[in-house]
């Protein structure tokens, strides 16, 4: 999963490391694609990454949490996911959407993460034979102490 910037092009934090990553390629696609607005996301291949796939989403600018930010981070979370199901994708790894340079609060967006991975209505109804698996990853101590407290509390 990559939280990406609206011209899915890469840019700073884990979006440019994907990219580089990735190889020239990854860029090639993106550009196919002419962006994506706030919400939703786009699927496109890993190239030289490990991973298949990655799934771009772009996340909300927090602005104070009055112009829908919330909404469209789960969003975010409920595409990606969707994604992964039509694709039969069997594990996500998700960074924390958007709160990096676009300062969505850490507590905030993971509560959101949280709530919307495990509840998400298509997960629920998947049969007993398919396994599927969320990964949150965290870049860094901080990130990762507000993740183990909500998921352990």
């Amino acid at each position: 999963m990559n939280a990406a910037n609206k011209n899915l092009l890469g840019g700073g934090g884990g979006d440019g490391a994907i990219h580089r990553a990735a190889g020239p390629q990854l860029l090639e696609e993106c550009l196919l694609l002419r962006g994506y607005p706030t919400g939703n996301a786009e699927i496109t291949r890993g190239y030289n990454l490990a991973a298949t796939y990655v799934i771009h989403t772009v996340g909300p600018v927090w602005y104070g949490g009055e112009r829908g930010e919330d909404a469209a981070l789960e969003s975010c979370y409920q595409s990606c996911i969707e994604i992964a199901l039509e694709r039969e994708i069997k594990s996500l790894a998700f960074p924390c959407i958007s709160t990096g340079v676009y300062c969505f609060p850490v507590e905030r967006a993971a509560e959101i993460a949280i709530r919307t991975v495990s509840s998400f209505e298509a997960v629920k109804s998947l049969s007993l034979d398919v396994i599927f698996f969320f990964f949150f990853c965290c870049f860094s101590v901080k990130v990762l102490r507000v993740y183990q407290r909500l998921l352990l509390d």
